[in-house]
């Protein structure tokens, strides 16, 4: 009898042992990426807690550029107070409720290496502007609208390729990850760790007469949808290091 109680509990100091292990393991890992913290090199743009960093978007580069700076603090205040209302900060996620109009960074951004994650939901369309410009497109492939093209692409491209080579999306309602990387007007995207866009040249959908603008602010497009952003870093590019 003592045997067999020394085995029953032999048995279950070892599952409590298995279960330890797994915990700690899984706690390790979360240690080893926390949310929302960069890695080397990298500053976090979305601080998991708040909007510090973000504002509402104003018309677009070549409208900005012909307000007096009056007019562009008012419609910038107007812009504020709508994001508030549309994008919120939860639980370490950036949230948008599927109304109201792009965010957008505070700061303009020259060559970087962008990562950001980004979640959507059925027939959920979005997209990244990088130096204000569309897009590197994000939307669910099975949508009528995407037709079976994954997410990626430099999807406003009219004279160089605008679909990425292949589809890398995860499923709708899973966590997909991007990298790009814009030098010059040339863009570089991985998708899920897989290449989809090659150095590219990203053309200037405002002003298509011109090339692409030496800097801007890197938006997250509102396009009628709930959308979900997290882990969004940047490394700026010195021109020295290209």
């Amino acid at each position: 009898m003592e045997k067999e109680l020394d085995k029953r509990g032999f048995g279950a100091f070892r599952w409590v042992m298995i279960w330890l292990c797994g915990a700690l393991g899984a706690a390790a890992t979360a240690g080893e990426q926390p949310l929302n913290q960069p890695p080397v090199g990298f500053v976090a743009l979305f601080n998991g807690k708040d909007l510090t960093g973000w504002k509402g978007l104003v018309g677009n580069p070549k409208s900005r550029a012909a307000m007096s700076k009056a007019e562009l603090a008012q419609a910038q205040a107007r812009a504020d107070e709508k994001m508030h209302s549309h994008w919120t900060a939860t639980d370490g996620i950036l949230c948008f409720d599927g109304r109201g109009a792009n965010i957008c960074t505070a700061k303009d951004y020259g060559d970087f290496e962008l990562v950001v994650d980004w979640k959507i939901e059925k027939g959920g369309d979005s997209g990244i502007y990088l130096r204000g410009s569309p897009q590197v497109q994000i939307w669910d492939p099975a949508a009528s609208t995407a037709s079976a093209i994954g997410s990626g692409g430099l999807y406003n491209n009219k004279a160089n390729p605008s679909k990425p080579t292949k589809c890398a999306d995860k499923s709708v309602g899973e966590w997909n990850s991007f990298r790009i990387k814009m030098v010059g007007d040339c863009v570089t995207v991985h998708l899920n760790g897989e290449p989809v866009v090659d150095n590219v040249v990203m053309e200037n959908y405002w002003e298509r007469d011109k090339p692409m603008y030496p800097a801007g602010l890197i938006e997250l497009q509102s396009h009628g949808s709930n959308l979900y952003f997290r882990n969004i870093f940047i490394r700026e590019i010195p021109k020295e290091t290209k």
